[in-house]
């Protein structure tokens, strides 16, 4: 549930702040974490300083033993990644590529 809020939170965040014209969101998995990168071509300038909705994110990753990284450069672009730890559910399949999306923004 995590991970799926995270994904949705952060492109939102693209089309409402960002300007940008595409983002893309690569997700993969190790033995034990699942990590996400969620990148865009917009103006930059995001951080997770201020009580912004990243800096929940940071707090939310944070209470499950996750990660959160912001790199936004002012001109952008802007990546973030978020590292959470896998947990294997019994019957679940084991794969190390969990999904690859491009999308326009």
């Amino acid at each position: 549930g995590i991970a799926y809020f995270t994904v949705s939170e952060l492109l939102q965040n693209i089309s409402k702040h960002s300007a940008a014209r595409t983002a893309e969101v690569d997700l993969w998995r190790t033995e034990d974490r699942l990590l996400i990168q969620v990148r865009d071509d917009g103006h930059g300038g995001a951080s997770t300083d201020g009580g912004t909705g990243l800096a929940g994110l940071t707090e939310r990753l944070g209470s499950v033993d996750g990660l959160f990284a912001v790199d936004s450069p002012p001109g952008g672009p802007t990546s973030v990644t978020a590292e959470l730890p896998w947990r294997h559910r019994t019957g679940s399949a084991a794969g190390t590529a969990v999904a690859r999306s491009r999308q326009g923004a």
